[in-house]
């Protein structure tokens, strides 16, 4: 489904364009296995999820504190990035209902995305505009008044982002999404941080 948008107090240059890949989680596309006509296992699939996740301790408003991905887009255009907030709701206490706030054409939107059980616990996935186009969603780690790492896999690749509570985080919670991300293969390098000002936010 697609989807929805609704407009939101605020007015800037927009960052980054929705039609843009890097508006959903985005990376390098995944090299093939030397033709042996099998697809690549997905890093997900060996990733632990958080053990006592419960959909009641995500909800609530998170900020978006830094992202670890290969996406060209986000590469060439960090230094445009502003503050990203996003609710969580948790309607039918199986699926989650995300609202993000982004600028687009001098106005703030919602882009609201529906996360749909996996089959594993804390596993998620969400369908997207096209056809068999689908995103694969693991809440790796999580402290409920805290922090969450959340990695996000779609046909372009894999990213691994870093939600707050509060905009800003301990060092100590940092390295830990640090060397999560290190350990599916996103160095330093393609880490990047979100300012703690400007932005869209939840009213």
């Amino acid at each position: 489904a697609r989807p929805l948008r609704f407009p939101a107090r605020g007015s800037a240059a927009p960052w980054p364009p929705l039609a843009s890949s890097c508006s959903s989680p985005c990376s390098s596309p995944h090299r093939g296995d030397g033709g042996s006509g099998r697809p690549p296992p997905s890093p997900l699939e060996t990733v632990l999820t958080e053990g006592n996740l419960s959909l009641s301790e995500l909800v609530g408003r998170w900020f978006l504190v830094g992202t670890a991905s290969r996406c060209s887009y986000l590469a060439e255009n960090s230094h445009r990035l502003e503050a990203t907030a996003m609710t969580v709701a948790a309607p039918d206490g199986r699926s989650l209902v995300i609202g993000t706030f982004r600028r687009l054409d001098g106005q703030c939107w919602e882009i609201r995305q529906r996360y749909v059980p996996a089959g594993a616990h804390g596993r998620f996935s969400v369908r997207g505009h096209g056809y068999k186009s689908k995103m694969e969603v693991v809440v790796g780690e999580m402290d409920p008044h805290s922090y969450a790492i959340i990695y996000y896999q779609d046909s372009q690749g894999l990213s691994v982002k870093l939600y707050g509570r509060s905009s800003q985080l301990s060092d100590t919670i940092v390295d830990k999404f640090e060397q999560r991300a290190r350990a599916v293969g996103l160095s330093e390098d393609v880490t990047h941080y979100f300012p703690t000002y400007g932005g869209c936010h939840a009213a």
